[in-house]
């Protein structure tokens, strides 16, 4: 069991920046990886970024390639979204979630795919204001 917690939501300009972070406890590095996924109100959940724990890779949306960068911290089992130049069309529910099934391939089709992911936080709210 993975149980992961997010933080760092809340009110910026346009502009501005936030960093999330997602905190996990359990087995998470028998997992492939994290990912962040957003949901805006009326709109269906979206993949945001990815980062693998072999290797490091990430993989990002088109929509935030650019603006937003995710990490991790090994020892502290956390895994962090920096997003800079926030626009009111990233305002939307934020979640992280743990990758624990295996697909072929990389990025598209496989890291960007909520059903991959089995462990899900309870989300941390960002709003973006014009």
């Amino acid at each position: 069991q993975v149980q992961l917690i997010e933080a760092g939501g809340g009110l910026v300009q346009a502009g501005g920046s936030l960093r999330l972070s997602c905190a996990a406890s359990g087995r998470t590095f028998t997992q492939y990886g994290r990912g962040w996924f957003r949901q805006a109100p009326g709109k269906e959940r979206e993949f945001v970024a990815a980062l693998r724990w072999s290797g490091g890779l990430t993989y990002y949306a088109d929509s935030v390639k650019g603006r937003f960068t995710i990490s991790r911290d090994n020892a502290k089992k956390t895994v962090y979204l920096q997003m800079n130049s926030l626009e009111p069309e990233d305002t939307a529910n934020y979640y992280c979630a743990e990758r624990s099934r295996y697909c072929s391939g990389y990025g598209y089709g496989c890291d960007d795919q909520a059903d991959y992911y089995v462990y899900w936080g309870q989300g941390t709210q960002v709003t973006v204001s014009s």
